[in-house]
């Protein structure tokens, strides 16, 4: 999988998905200008939780379980300010699944798939991948 990201100025950049879809990414608003998009760490934490949210609906499914709704939140801790850099250091993931006659076992089971089995954001997390950066240099 290849992805491009394009520099848009400051610390905004446009990333294109290899299935044809656009992503601004920002820093933090500084100045009182308004941000672009989601910082860098707010997306890794996103695509933990929709990477588990859609195992999860997708076995719920399966198991004939009725969602009728379902909302996650995901919260990261970071290591200290000014201590750079700053990894996540904790990732909680709190799954709220609505609907009528749930199985709880069910639900667990789905999570707990997802977490061990599916997910492969949270698995890529978990197995700290070698990142290599290569470079070059074009002219105007």
């Amino acid at each position: 999988m290849k992805l491009t990201i394009d520099w848009q100025g400051d610390v905004r950049f446009v990333a294109q998905t290899p299935t044809s879809h656009t992503v601004t990414l920002d820093g933090y608003p500084l100045d009182g200008q308004p941000s672009a998009g989601p910082t860098p760490m707010e997306m890794l934490l996103a695509s933990v939780g929709a990477c588990t949210a859609m195992d999860v609906v997708s076995i719920l499914k399966k198991k004939r379980q009725n969602v009728t709704g379902y909302r996650i939140e995901v919260t990261g801790e970071r290591g200290p300010e000014g201590v750079f850099p700053r990894p996540f250091v904790k990732v909680t993931v709190n799954h709220i699944v609505v609907g009528e006659g749930l199985d709880p076992v069910a639900v667990e089971r789905a999570i707990e798939l997802s977490d061990t089995k599916y997910c492969s954001v949270a698995a890529t997390l978990r197995d700290s991948p070698e990142i290599v950066s290569t470079w070059s240099v074009e002219g105007a």
